[in-house]
C-alpha cells in the first residue's frame, strides 16, 4: 500500500521547524538515481492542491505544456516506497544534510521549504533551508574555476524559476563550462546544438523532445510545477475578441478594437498598472512587461498569445530563406513615429547596430543579432556597421553569420526606436538618456501626460498604421505584481487590466464581484537545481 503525506500531515509539516548541522558530505547527487529518489519522494499534486489552492500546473518536465512537450516522459508521481529503493541502491548516506537554498521572500515560498523537508525527511534524506541575500545571481551562477571540475557554488539544491522567450533558453546553458551545477558531457552538447540547428518548428520540436527524454531521467534540474500567468479584468471593459497569452511580452492583443465602459463624463477610460516609478524602462531589456512597452511600440512581426510569429506589423511583407540565413522585411509605406517624423528602414538598422552594445538587452535579441554577419567586427570597433544589414528604400535585409532558430521571435519582441532622437546617445549610458522620461514611440497609443511615480496618461495615435484606438484613454499607476495597490486599486475600480502570478493576488481578485481572472499557460517553470559536480575536498 502506498505511503504518502496527505493534506493534514502536510498542514501539520508546516506548523514544525526543523534545523540540522551541516556535514562536510561527497556529493551523491552527482548519481541521478539519487535526483530521480527526490523527484518522487516529492508529491507535487498535493502541494498544488493545498499550498497553491490548484493554480499552478505539476510538471514532467523543463518545456511547458504545449506543442512543445515530449510524448510517454515520466511523471515521477509521488512515492516514497520507490524513492527508499533508489537511495538504497545508490547507497545514500543518510547522515549528511543537503543545503537548499532559493531566493523569494514570500511564504509560499517558505511553506514549500517545509513542506519539501518534510517529504525528504519521510525517505531518509535531510536538509535545512536559507534564503540567499546580496549579489544572488553571483551566488547561484558562479562557474568552476578553468581547468577544475570541482563546484565552485555552495549549495547543494536552489529552488529558482525558469521562464523563457525562445524555450532554448531552457537548455542552452547546459553546455560544457556554461552551467554552476550541469557538468557538461558530449551528449549534452550535442542535444543543445540539435535544438539551435534550424529555423524550422517541426525540426526544432523534433529536437526538444528528444533533449526532454534525456533530461527526464538525468533530472539535472528537477521540474516541480509550471507557474500559470493570470490576466485580469474588469466588468467595464472588454477585448472584443482580442487574445489572451503571455502578458510579459508582446502579443497581438487588438488593443484598438477594445472597448469600455463610458464614465459619468461619457469618457472611456481604461484604468491599469505597471507605469514607471522614475524613469521608462526601455524596452529591449523587458520587451512587454510593462504597459508602455506594450501599447507605445510596435515591431516589425506581430506574434500570436502563445509567442509564435504570426503575422506582419511595421513590416508589410518578410521573406526568409531556405537555408534560413538570411531575411528580408519590407516596411510599410508611411508610417510614422508619435512626433510625426518619418519611421523608416534606416531606424530598424540603426536600433540593432544600437542594441548590440547596450548592456542587459534580452539574450534573445543578443543571441540574434550577435548572429548577424560582421556583428564582431562592429562590436570591437573595427567597423562603422554590421555588414550583414543593408538598406534599400522600405527593404531591410539581414545577412546571418551563424544560424539563429529564433530571429523571427526576436523581431516580434525588439521595437525598433527612433534615430533622429537618440542617434548618438552612448550605448553604455542608453538608459540615463532624457529620452526615457517620456519617450517617443510606434505603437496604438502616445504619452499624454506623465506624473512620475504618480500616472502616466496615454491617448490614441491618430495616424496609427492599424487605425485608431476606439478608447479614449489609458491611465496607469506604478505598481506591479506582489503590490498592495494591485488589490488596493481593483476593490476602487481603478484597474481595468494587467497581469500577475501572484496567487495571493489571484485568489482577491478572484473574490471581486466586478473582476474576472483568466489563467494563460506561460513557459514559466519552477525547479530544483541540483549541483552535481564534485564537491570541494573535506
Amino acid at each position: 500500500m502506498r505511503k504518502f503525506l496527505g493534506v493534514a500531515a502536510l498542514a501539520a509539516a508546516l506548523q514544525m521547524t526543523t534545523s540540522y548541522a551541516v556535514a562536510q558530505k561527497v556529493n551523491q547527487l552527482s548519481d541521478e538515481r539519487v535526483r530521480q529518489a527526490i523527484a518522487y519522494a516529492i508529491d507535487m499534486e498535493t502541494i498544488v492542491d493545498t499550498l497553491f489552492e490548484g493554480k499552478a500546473i505539476v510538471a514532467d518536465s523543463m518545456i511547458p505544456n504545449g506543442a512543445w512537450k515530449a510524448d510517454g516522459l515520466n511523471a515521477y508521481a509521488y512515492d516514497p516506497d520507490k524513492a527508499r529503493a533508489l537511495l538504497e541502491e545508490a547507497g545514500w548516506d543518510d547522515s549528511q544534510v543537503l543545503d537548499v537554498v532559493y531566493y523569494y521572500g514570500d511564504q509560499l515560498t517558505a511553506d514549500l521549504m517545509v513542506a519539501m523537508q518534510a517529504y525528504l525527511a519521510d525517505v531518509g534524506v535531510q536538509m535545512t533551508y536559507r534564503k540567499l541575500e546580496g549579489d544572488v545571481g553571483g551566488q547561484l551562477n558562479v562557474l568552476p574555476a578553468d581547468g577544475s571540475d570541482t563546484s565552485a557554488i555552495e549549495w547543494d539544491i536552489a529552488y529558482g524559476a525558469r521562464a523563457a522567450l525562445a524555450l532554448q533558453e531552457y537548455y542552452n546553458g547546459y553546455q560544457s563550462g556554461k552551467s554552476s551545477y550541469v557538468p557538461g558531457n558530449d551528449t549534452l552538447d550535442s542535444l543543445v546544438n540539435g535544438i539551435n540547428a534550424s529555423v524550422d518548428p517541426e525540426a526544432q520540436k523534433a529536437a526538444f523532445a528528444e533533449f526532454e527524454r534525456y533530461e527526464n531521467e538525468a533530472l539535472s534540474d528537477i521540474p516541480l510545477y509550471y507557474q500559470q500567468l493570470f490576466v485580469y479584468e474588469s466588468n467595464r471593459m472588454s477585448r472584443e475578441g482580442g487574445e489572451y497569452g503571455n502578458d510579459q511580452f508582446n502579443y497581438d492583443w487588438n488593443i484598438v478594437n477594445w472597448t469600455v465602459e463610458p464614465d459619468g463624463d461619457g469618457k472611456k477610460v481604461l484604468y491599469t498598472n505597471s507605469a514607471p516609478a522614475q524613469f521608462f524602462e526601455h524596452p529591449w531589456l523587458n520587451p512587454g512587461i510593462y504597459v508602455w512597452s506594450k501599447v507605445g511600440f510596435d515591431h516589425l512581426l506581430t506574434a500570436d498569445g502563445s509567442l509564435v510569429p504570426s503575422d506582419v506589423q511595421l513590416a508589410e511583407s518578410y521573406d526568409v530563406a531556405e537555408d534560413g540565413m538570411s531575411v528580408t522585411f519590407t516596411m510599410k509605406d508611411g508610417l510614422t513615429w508619435h512626433d510625426g517624423e518619418p519611421l523608416t528602414a534606416d531606424d530598424v538598422k540603426w536600433s540593432i547596430e544600437t542594441a548590440i552594445n547596450v548592456p542587459g538587452i534580452s539574450p534573445v535579441f543578443a543571441k540574434t543579432f550577435d548572429s548577424i554577419e560582421g556583428a564582431a567586427a562592429f562590436k570591437e570597433g573595427n567597423a562603422d556597421s554590421i555588414s550583414g544589414i543593408s538598406v534599400d528604400g522600405n527593404d531591410v535585409a539581414i545577412t546571418f553569420g551563424s544560424l539563429d532558430p529564433n530571429f523571427l521571435l526576436t523581431f516580434s519582441q525588439f521595437p525598433p526606436l527612433p534615430k533622429h532622437l537618440l542617434d548618438g546617445v552612448n550605448p553604455l549610458e542608453f538608459q540615463q538618456n532624457p529620452f526615457w522620461q517620456s519617450p517617443v514611440g510606434s505603437g496604438p497609443f502616445k504619452i499624454e501626460e506623465v506624473q512620475m511615480n504618480d500616472f502616466v496618461r496615454f491617448v490614441p495615435f491618430a495616424d496609427y498604421h492599424g487605425g485608431v484606438a476606439k478608447v479614449d484613454e489609458i491611465v496607469a499607476y506604478p505598481s506591479g505584481e506582489n503590490d498592495a495597490n494591485v488589490l488596493k486599486n481593483a476593490a476602487a475600480g481603478r484597474l481595468d487590466f494587467g497581469f500577475t502570478k501572484s496567487v495571493a493576488d489571484v485568489q482577491a481578485l478572484e473574490d471581486m464581484e466586478h473582476m474576472r481572472v483568466i489563467p494563460a499557460d506561460i513557459p514559466y517553470t519552477r525547479s530544483l537545481r541540483v549541483n552535481g559536480y564534485p564537491m570541494k575536498p573535506e
